[in-house]
């Protein structure tokens, strides 16, 4: 079978990757399952803290994104663009990353005892929702500042170090067949996280039965165990491919290895702001990153404000998005095999870049006009002996279920794609900026936006019109950039 050609065919659209590229591949296969392991299980746990909370819930999300994780976002880009002009590339991975493994040790030690470090207003609820939210956060600062770092560590490790790692070492031909693939260690990571879930709450058990202690503690401390061994292991896989892989001749030329182990181009913060506006190609870049931020915000707060309501108890809501991991993990490791590197490769980069806002243009509607015919649906839904509440918490898990989806395996390759024609000072700043800033100003957009309907309205819950109608407008901005950038990388592709 093994000669004929048809079956040859067939197996070089499943697994494109030549004999000879597994050691460059597999281990950075494994270093990006064990970033998004670490992404989802904070990502997870960050919802669940901050929607269960008393006197926080998913109103809380937009206030954080704009006065936490913008201005900690800003201070990381300083504190990077500096290290990347003093450091290696080498030295730079490790003091990027280490400090996450220092935070999320401290906030294990903290967590058992946060009711004593942490204030009780109870005037809380009797503030105008603006103010309350701002109490809220201060009151919860524990909470909050988890929230940061984990959503700084979608930005930071999975986003920032990972890609320009990949993006220095991975060369164009490669990348074609390399980075649809990258997404099987994400989709894998999601659906592990259900299976670590359960182990989790075993070890748990074990934990209270040797100590006793709150089950959601416990819990907690367990994950957090979990996290840094994973972090760890990001650690070893890095420096083994530095030792490894990028002194193999095939991987890497002498010329390029001295290159690698230099520091960085010298470039300053406000010379690196000055030349992504007076690049065109990097402002559309950065552009489909703050239209997705904005994008997915509006609908992913939405969602979770029901689901909230559903499930108000921690550990259900933190079961249900274990669930939703999982699903999400098997939907995009299925289009990944299937769909994804035969989009790239058939059909270009401009229709596999356009799937995503399409498909959150479709499942945006869907979901929207649920929600808005939730009051009128409720007769009919009694006849199956379910709620409008549940039925709009299911059709927005299916919603964000595939929007993610075609988001890791088709978005996120075509991006990173896009910066392999870019020169090496270009990939860095550029991509810092991007990355780093650009992400969190899409999700602050929509923060923004949440924070004025909540000022005007008092609850995302009374505003799904409004959304909607600024949902498509922001997918309208997207489709438009991406067929700039496609015309352009296609330009730089082809003359590189």
């Amino acid at each position: 079978m093994d000669g004929d050609p048809e079956f040859g065919r067939l197996r070089r659209m499943i697994w494109p990757i030549r004999r000879g590229e597994l050691k460059k591949f597999l281990p950075m296969l494994l270093m990006f399952f064990f970033i998004s392991f670490v992404y989802s299980l904070l990502r997870n746990t960050k919802d669940t803290l901050i929607v269960t909370a008393p006197g926080g819930g998913a109103d809380l999300i937009p206030f954080l994104k704009v006065y936490g994780v913008i201005p900690v976002s800003v201070l990381f880009m300083l504190a990077y663009a500096r290290m990347s002009n003093l450091l290696s590339r080498r030295a730079l991975f490790y003091a990027a990353l280490v400090p996450f493994a220092a935070f999320f040790f401290c906030f294990a030690c903290i967590f058992p005892v946060r009711e004593a470090v942490e204030p009780h207003w109870h005037w809380q609820g009797r503030l105008p929702p603006g103010l309350a939210s701002l109490a809220a956060m201060a009151r919860h600062w524990v909470f909050c500042l988890f929230y940061v770092m984990a959503e700084l560590w979608g930005s930071v490790a999975l986003s920032l170090l990972f890609w320009t790692f990949a993006n220095d070492i991975v060369k164009l031909e490669e990348s074609r067949r390399f980075y649809a693939l990258f997404g099987l260690g994400a989709n894998i990571a999601l659906i592990a996280v259900k299976f670590a879930n359960h182990l989790i709450h075993v070890l748990e058990r074990q934990l209270i039965r040797h100590r006793p202690m709150e089950s959601w503690t416990a819990y907690v401390l367990v994950l957090m165990a979990v996290v840094l061994l994973s972090i760890a292991a990001i650690l070893l896989i890095y420096r083994w491919i530095d030792r490894e892989v990028l002194t193999d001749p095939r991987f890497c030329s002498e010329t390029e290895q001295r290159a690698r182990n230099h520091a960085g181009s010298g470039m300053g913060f406000r010379e690196a702001a000055r030349f992504l506006l007076r690049s065109r190609y990097l402002l559309w870049i950065a552009l489909l990153v703050i239209c997705y931020g904005i994008a997915i915000n509006l609908i992913e707060v939405t969602w979770k404000a029901h689901l909230g309501r559903l499930h108000p108890d921690p550990r259900d809501y933190q079961d249900y998005m274990a669930n939703f991991s999982l699903a999400t993990g098997a939907a995009t490791l299925f289009l990944m095999l299937f769909v994804a590197n035969n989009v790239i490769r058939v059909y270009g980069w401009t229709v596999a870049a356009l799937a995503t806002p399409a498909v959150l243009l479709a499942t945006g509607i869907g979901f929207f006009g649920f929600i808005l015919c939730e009051d009128a649906s409720a007769p009919w839904l009694a006849r199956f002996d379910t709620t409008p509440l549940a039925a709009a918490v299911l059709f927005g898990t299916i919603q964000n279920v595939l929007s993610k989806a075609t988001k890791y395996s088709l978005f996120d390759p075509t991006k990173e794609m896009a910066y392999i024609p870019l020169d090496p000072e270009s990939k860095i700043k550029g991509k810092a900026a991007i990355d780093v800033v650009g992400a969190r100003l899409g999700k602050a957009g929509g923060a923004l936006i949440q924070q004025g309907l909540i000022a005007l309205y008092h609850s995302l819950r009374a505003v799904p019109g409004q959304i909607a109608v600024i949902l498509l407008a922001v997918i309208a901005a997207w489709l438009w950039a991406g067929q700039r950038l496609g015309r352009a990388f296609g330009r730089l592709s082809r003359t590189g």
